[in-house]
């Protein structure tokens, strides 16, 4: 029973998902942080208000706070094009240039050789020396 516990625990995808939401509720705070400093005042702006709660109407005895519906769909909007236009629209530009560099057969700088690419390329100048051995021609 403490073995299979371990076990899940241990498995990378849930060490992946802790950290997950570590870095979601971190960038949680940024992405609010470009809402309220940036979105909400242009907001204010457009709608002349500090806030759209006070935007109601009566039906009877019952009032509708439509403003208050207003406001989190732009928010939410807001939220949106923050997390697209600041974050996944650069890291796909990102993501791009890497796999062009890449087919283009050129490394990215930023990613380290594995021992598995340094192996290869040790194969590869083992082969050509052996061949070139062959027919007695010498490299330096």
């Amino acid at each position: 029973m403490i073995k299979g516990f371990k076990e899940f625990i241990m498995r990378g995808n849930v060490i992946d998902l802790a950290v997950a939401v570590v870095i979601g509720a971190a960038f949680t705070s940024v992405v609010n942080a470009i809402v309220a400093g940036l979105i909400n005042p242009l907001i204010s702006l457009l709608f002349k208000a500090d806030t759209l709660d006070d935007l109601t109407f009566k039906l009877g005895p019952a009032t509708f706070a439509y403003g208050s519906i207003i406001g989190a769909i732009i928010s939410f909007l807001a939220v949106a094009a923050v997390v697209y236009f600041v974050f996944v629209m650069p890291m796909n530009h990102f993501k791009e240039r890497a796999e062009a560099k890449r087919k283009a057969g050129r490394p990215d700088p930023e990613e380290p050789e594995t021992e598995l690419t340094v192996l290869a390329q040790i194969r590869d100048l083992l082969a050509e020396r052996s061949t070139d051995a062959g027919t007695g021609a010498h490299r330096e």
